[in-house]
């Protein structure tokens, strides 16, 4: 478990995409992504894909269509967050109230609101689930696995839904390049791979839940078909 200063140090660390890759940050950010009524806290919602960002980054440019829409659609939240509704957006719970309350979705097609909180965060979400897939996958398998086929049938299960034939083409064959299951998991920068899957012991419960929540959400609103 991380110290209290220890976990003050890596949050300070949160909103530098350029900054280096470490699984804790992560961890650091959707231990505090629940409150107490179990909403999801925008702020450090945002700061764990901050640092799943660096991590994709750290990859190599196999992620990086992934990564870039990323960072687009952070830019929007940001915006979102520091705009003059900006109340609105310090939980999820908060923002579809207000989205879908004001009829600010769209919901059929996009058009007048392309670029909602709802519609952006939808994006990450799903993203998030394929992350959550791929890390477990990792964590659970034994140490001869292929990074690539466990990149691959996580993709296959989440994203690959929403993609493009050419596009799922790509990015299977560019799943290819991944490194050894051992390289994989030293390169989260926790220490020997053995303490990496520790670590993923410890975060993707965290993940798990903020993704399950946010997911029952969505569905309650009729939100996880947003186009």
């Amino acid at each position: 478990m991380l110290s209290t200063s220890e976990m003050y140090q890596l949050l300070l660390k949160m909103d530098d995409l350029e900054s280096e890759f470490n699984l804790k940050v992560v961890l650091v950010s959707f231990k505090q992504c629940l409150n107490e009524k179990e909403e999801v806290l925008l702020e450090y919602y945002l700061a764990g894909w901050r640092g799943l960002v660096r991590f994709l980054n750290s990859l190599g440019t196999i992620f990086s269509f992934i990564s870039k829409d990323v960072v687009t659609k952070l830019q929007i939240m940001d915006q979102l967050r520091s705009g003059p509704q900006q109340e609105h957006y310090s939980s999820l719970q908060a923002m579809v109230a207000y989205e879908v309350g004001n009829q600010l979705v769209d919901l059929e097609r996009r058009s007048r609101h392309p670029d909602s909180g709802c519609r952006t965060v939808l994006r990450l979400h799903r993203a998030l689930r394929w992350l959550q897939l791929f890390l477990e996958g990792v964590r659970t398998s034994p140490e001869d696995a292929r990074t690539s086929v466990l990149c691959t049938d996580s993709y296959n299960a989440s994203l690959a839904t929403y993609h493009p034939w050419i596009i799922r083409r790509a990015v299977t064959v560019a799943f290819c390049a991944l490194p050894t299951r051992k390289v994989f998991l030293e390169s989260m920068n926790v220490g020997s791979s053995e303490q990496a899957v520790e670590m993923l012991n410890e975060a993707l419960p965290f993940i798990e839940r903020v993704y399950n929540i946010s997911q029952k959400l969505y569905a309650e609103h009729a939100l996880l078909d947003l186009p």
